[in-house]
Parts: structure tokens; C-alpha cells; sequence
């Protein structure tokens, strides 16, 4: 087949078949296929986009680019969970131990943050020792051991998503639909799924910004999903304010642990439940009990220490990693809190080192927000609003500025 010919059938809103593809896919992964041909195509595909046909042929060839997870006969259900990311978004941390409270088998495939989305490798390697660095050897032996692993992709497991979303980063086709109902799909799939729930965001800090658009991809990726043979279920939440009240890595770990332990802040705990509710027959009250008593938590100790992690931190990661400059932000005024924009606080973030803007960018894990208040609560002038974790005095003052261009109360 003649590489430039499909580009250009896509290129002129022609729907490609399935072989046209999987060339174009096993072409890149080889190497045969140089970057900039597939840096066209994905501008491409940005422009006239696919139909169900099209993306559920990309995510099957590039899932077959590499190896899958294979399952014993005496496995039992097993189940994951993808967001399509926002701000301050740390339910990972606590579902995916907790759902292996109820004998699932969860074996999290994550990945690290990019702009003001945060990524939760980068938390989970705030954690000192923590490795996310895993075989598939060493995640089917842990999962037989605890139920639950959280590692990143190995070089095996789809390596054309590896290689197509590089590029699809500096050429500005991330928030292409089809590309990502595959790049998504393409490493759930691998994982040999029971079950998966989708949590798509929609508002200023998500990719989707109006539940319109959020249900088109939501739909998209139930579709593919469904028809290579995965349960898939779909739920759609609001990104216009931090989920929780910590953005930042370290911070967000220690909030994470806090709802493992029965507390935090109510949207995260009661975000988490209503995910767990969609892969597992436990019911609401079995989950928040396993929360409430500890089971959670002491599954995710046992995770971290069997992923090399330090367990004796787990009462204060933030203490870890300190911050040189931690600072109050104080309301100029009385009021009901109206605003706490996400993009705002997310790009505030990202400023000071929490995120990374290209993927080779180091993350700083002691840098954020924490104490952040909700929209609909009351504070008066001179209340503190949120707490600014920075490198600097100057980045102090850059967070806090940030911040401020979101917030409002009136």
C-alpha cells in the first residue's frame, strides 16, 4: 500500500478500511513509516476525523502493535478504570486498592501528567522507592498476591500509542476524538478487561469543555469498547473546580490517603464510590465501610511496599517532599465562593513544576495547592482560600497570582 495515498484519502474525508489501517500502524511501529508521514496523518484525522469503523480498526491495530496481559483460567473478574484527566484529580490512587477490597483483580495501566492534567505516575512516585517501572512477570505475580497493581506502559504493550502520541503532543492533535478513543482504549484493552469505566470530564480544566462533547467521546469509546468484547460503562463529571481541595503530587498523595482512610474531602470519596459502583456488585455501603475501617488503606501500604515503595511515609508524603516556600492565599473579600476555575488553578500548577508541559519535563513533587476551598461555601475577608507550595518567593507570588485570576466570591 502506498503511505502518501491513504494520508491523502484521509486528507479528503474518505473513511480508510481496516487493512489501509493496520499498514499505516504496523508501518509506523517498524519504523518503515517515517514520523512526519504520521504526524500528516494525525493532522489529518484531527481535521476530517473517523467513524466507529475507522477508530475501533485504529484501536485494534494498535493493540496488536504489542503484547496483551494473559489471564489464569482461576482469575477473577478483572476490572480498571480510565479518566480522561483534569485537576487535582487523585482517584486513582484510592479506587483501584479499593476495589481490590473486593477480590477484583485490578491491574492499572496509568500515565504521567502533560499540561495542567495531572498524571498518576508522577504521584504515585512521590512516594520514596515507589516503582512504577513493572514487568508483566512482576504484575501478574503481584496480582495474584494483592489483587492490584499500578505501573506504566511497558515497552511492550502498544508501542504505536507510545510513538503516535509523542508526536501527537508536539503537533498539536491531542484532542483529536477518534486518536484518543484509541490511545485510551489500545492500553485498556491490553489489560484483558472484564470490565472498565470510563470517567470523562467535561468544563475548564478537562479536554472535553461542554458535556456535549464529552458524551460524543464518551459514547465513541463505550462503542469500541463494547465491540472488542469489554464491558464498558461510562460517567460523566464536572472539571470547573479541583476535584478535592490539593493539586500537586506529593499533596495529592496525602489526600488520597486520607480518603483511604475514611476522611478527605466529600466530591473525592464520593466520586471514587459511584466509579467503583459501575465494575463490581459490592454496593455503596460495602465500599464505604472497606473505607471507613482501614481494609482500603492497608491494601494500598501493601501495594506500595510490594512496588518497592516506603511505607512508613504514608502518615505524612507531603512531609517528604517540603516545600521551601509554603504560603497562605487569602479572600480580599466576604462572600460565597462562586469560582475556583480548574484551568486556572491547574495552569498555576504547572507553573510552578507540579506539571510538565513536553513529555522528557521533570515534575516537582513538593509544589501546588492544598486547603482549598469549594464552590458554595462561605468565607469572609482575610480567610485563607488555599495555600501556595513553591519553589521560590517569586514562584510564591506567580501561584498566588494564578490562583486569584479563578477565584471569585460575591
Amino acid at each position: 500500500m502506498h503511505v502518501p495515498t491513504i494520508i491523502e484519502r484521509k486528507r479528503d474525508g474518505k473513511t480508510l478500511d481496516e487493512g489501509e489501517i493496520r499498514h499505516l500502524v504496523s508501518a509506523f511501529t517498524d519504523g518503515s513509516m517515517p514520523d512526519y508521514q504520521m504526524s500528516a496523518f494525525a493532522m489529518a484525522v484531527y481535521f476530517q476525523g473517523m467513524d466507529a469503523g475507522e477508530t475501533a480498526a485504529l484501536t485494534r491495530a494498535m493493540l496488536e502493535s504489542g503484547t496483551s496481559f494473559s489471564w489464569p483460567a482461576h482469575a477473577p473478574r478483572v476490572v480498571d478504570k480510565h479518566s480522561t484527566g483534569g485537576v487535582g484529580d487523585k482517584v486513582s490512587l484510592v479506587l483501584a486498592p479499593l476495589l481490590a477490597c473486593d477480590d477484583l483483580w485490578v491491574p492499572m495501566i496509568s500515565g504521567r501528567g502533560l499540561g495542567i492534567t495531572g498524571g498518576t505516575l508522577d504521584k504515585l512516585e512521590s512516594i520514596p522507592g515507589f516503582r512504577v517501572g513493572l514487568s508483566a512477570e512482576e504484575a501478574h505475580a503481584q496480582l495474584e498476591r494483592i489483587g492490584v497493581v499500578m505501573m506504566g506502559q511497558t515497552e511492550s504493550i502498544c508501542p504505536a500509542d507510545k510513538k503516535l502520541y509523542a508526536l501527537r503532543d508536539v503537533t498539536a492533535t491531542v484532542p483529536s476524538r477518534p486518536l484518543i478513543v484509541a490511545s485510551i482504549l489500545s492500553k485498556k484493552l491490553a489489560e484483558s478487561l472484564d470490565a472498565l469505566v470510563l470517567d470523562v470530564k467535561f468544563g475548564s480544566g478537562a479536554f472535553m469543555k461542554t458535556r456535549e462533547d464529552a458524551v460524543l467521546l464518551g459514547e465513541a469509546m463505550r462503542e469500541v469498547g463494547a465491540a472488542m468484547g469489554v464491558e464498558t460503562r461510562v460517567c460523566y463529571h464536572p472539571m470547573d473546580q479541583p476535584t478535592g481541595r490539593a493539586v500537586g503530587n506529593a499533596l495529592e498523595v496525602a489526600e488520597a490517603i486520607e480518603c483511604l482512610r475514611g476522611g478527605g474531602p466529600a466530591d473525592l470519596r464520593e466520586l471514587v464510590v459511584a466509579l467503583a459502583e459501575e465494575v463490581s456488585e459490592a454496593g455503596r455501603g460495602r465500599f464505604a465501610a472497606w473505607l471507613d475501617d482501614g481494609t482500603a488503606f492497608a491494601k494500598f501500604r501493601e501495594m506500595v511496599a510490594a512496588q518497592g515503595g516506603d511505607p512508613a511515609c504514608m502518615d505524612d508524603v507531603a512531609a517528604v517532599h517540603p516545600a521551601p516556600v509554603i504560603r497562605e492565599i487569602r479572600s480580599s473579600r466576604s462572600g460565597e465562593v462562586r469560582r475556583v476555575d480548574a484551568e486556572a488553578v491547574g495552569r498555576a500548577a504547572n507553573a510552578l513544576g507540579a506539571g510538565r508541559n513536553r513529555a522528557e519535563d521533570a515534575v516537582n513533587p513538593a509544589v501546588g495547592f492544598d486547603r482549598i476551598v469549594k464552590v458554595g461555601e462561605r468565607v469572609t475577608a482575610g480567610d485563607v482560600i488555599a495555600r501556595v507550595h513553591a519553589g521560590t518567593s517569586d514562584g510564591a507570588d506567580a501561584g498566588e497570582k494564578g490562583f486569584l485570576s479563578g477565584f471569585c466570591c460575591e
